[in-house]
């Protein structure tokens, strides 16, 4: 049995000894998500039913880009980071695990990828 000292403990070093910086991320990204999820909303919600050039209009602003950007990083890191939770809390075989938990850092990386790259073709 080993015992861990008062550090080790308030560290939170697990066996993985990355568990704080994960729970400290997840939450910093959520918290990120409030006030960045309101100024994305705002402007898609105004471009709604308007025609293609307002929509290119509006994104072409750089405060409204750089939001959508930081938007796309903050909720697909938080994505990421959510979905690997529940893999490996729910998921037991060591094969299926491993392929679940590549599969979900590719598609929240391609995601994020793709929604930067969109819109800096509209802003650039």
């Amino acid at each position: 049995m080993r015992y861990l000292t008062d550090r080790k403990r308030v560290e939170g070093l697990g066996v993985a000894h990355d568990g704080v910086q994960h729970f400290t991320l997840q939450r910093i990204t959520a918290i990120a998500l409030l006030p960045l999820a309101i100024l994305f909303v705002l402007p898609f919600a105004r471009s709604l039913g308007t025609d293609y050039t307002q929509v290119i209009t509006t994104y072409a602003q750089p405060f409204n880009a750089v939001i959508a950007i930081l938007f796309f990083l903050t909720a697909f890191t938080h994505l990421r980071l959510g979905l690997q939770v529940v893999i490996e809390d729910y998921v037991h075989s060591k094969g299926l695990l491993a392929t679940l938990l590549i599969a979900n850092s590719l598609f929240c990386w391609l995601m994020t990828a793709f929604g930067i790259f969109a819109v800096l073709k509209i802003a650039l």
